[in-house]
């Protein structure tokens, strides 16, 4: 068994991949500043012997470098998170998203670190235009004009970095592209729609849809994707490579809120929204975003398959089982 570091262990994805690599028996230290995690997220396992949690920033070079001290493998799952922060703050997610990464690459080299695991993102695609991506597909970012495609852009310069330290350095880096996860202990308050629309469907609504809702997107459950990221980081053929993560089976944002309300309250009402009173005036979306898998299976034997309506139910209990005052803000 190995050490390992996540960085961002205590967010939504980190704290359930933190659990899963305790439970194969890994010693594991989280760093965490939680500006968007959330200490609760560590509940579960906070008194397990194995496990450390650093209070502390990325962007924080001493506490990066105590944190790496002694780690055989590095999960990077720390950054600016959710188009709604992204938009907002496109400074914040520049800073995060690329100096951390490098600094993160560089003591991952030096401290002879075997395994390095970056998590990237579907944004990277930008404005793809394909029924389905694949990893080597071109990328098609906006303009720089559009503060939203800040966050695609510093994560494929994340990726770059990586790659080029693979090739340079013989760092065993494997990059995962996230294609809208979900699951227990996801918040929307960054945007996230999942947890949006249970929030809103539990309070009775309205559900708020942007634009009309015909968007596409595919949801996979949080559990099945931190079992391919440690699948991943087992198998030698994954590294040097990129991969989509993600279920491949497609919805729209308008069929997702009616399913939510179905389950929750079918007396709830949906009300569209234009993005320009979401977001600003000046904000772009992708209109369907679905991932090519095939090259995650065939490398690991598997893929996340869980449907729709069992992760709707999963994360719906969650929600009621939460404490009222638990359950406002999250």
């Amino acid at each position: 068994m190995a050490k390992c570091l996540v960085t961002g262990g205590a967010g939504f994805i980190g704290s359930h991949l933190t659990e899963l690599l305790l439970s194969q028996g890994h010693v594991v230290v989280v760093l965490d500043n939680l500006s968007t995690g959330r200490a609760e997220n560590l509940d579960a396992v906070r008194h397990n012997s194995r496990l450390e949690i650093r209070n502390g920033s990325i962007t924080d070079q001493v506490a990066l470098s105590d944190a790496v001290h002694g780690v055989e493998m590095i999960f990077h799952l720390a950054a600016a998170v959710g188009v709604k922060l992204v938009a907002d703050d496109p400074v914040r997610t520049i800073e995060t998203n690329i100096y951390p990464t490098d600094h993160l690459l560089r003591l991952a080299v030096q401290s002879n670190v075997k395994r390095f695991f970056l998590a990237s993102t579907s944004e990277v695609y930008g404005k793809h235009p394909g029924e389905s991506w694949v990893e080597d597909d071109d990328l098609h970012l906006g303009p720089t004009s559009r503060p939203r495609w800040a966050y695609g852009c510093s994560k494929a310069i994340d990726e770059f970095l990586a790659l080029a330290y693979h090739r340079k350095y013989g760092l065993g880096v494997t990059i995962g592209r996230f294609f809208n996860v979900v699951g227990p202990r996801q918040v929307g308050n960054y945007g996230m729609v999942v947890p949006r629309f249970v929030d809103a469907a539990l309070r009775h609504g309205p559900v708020i849809v942007y634009d009309d809702g015909s968007q596409v997107r595919c949801f996979a459950h949080v559990s099945e994707i931190t079992q391919c990221i440690t699948k991943l980081m087992d198998i030698e053929a994954a590294q040097g490579r990129v991969f989509n993560i993600g279920s491949d089976q497609p919805v729209s944002i308008l069929q997702l809120a009616k399913c939510v309300i179905e389950k929750v309250d079918p007396r709830v009402q949906i009300e569209f929204m234009p993005y320009s009173k979401a977001y600003s005036e000046d904000f772009e979306d992708v209109q369907r975003r679905v991932p090519n898998v095939d090259r995650l299976f065939s490398t690991i034997g598997q893929k996340p398959n869980l449907g729709l309506d069992t992760i709707l139910d999963d994360i719906i209990a969650w929600k009621r089982s939460l404490p009222k005052s638990q359950a406002a803000i999250s």
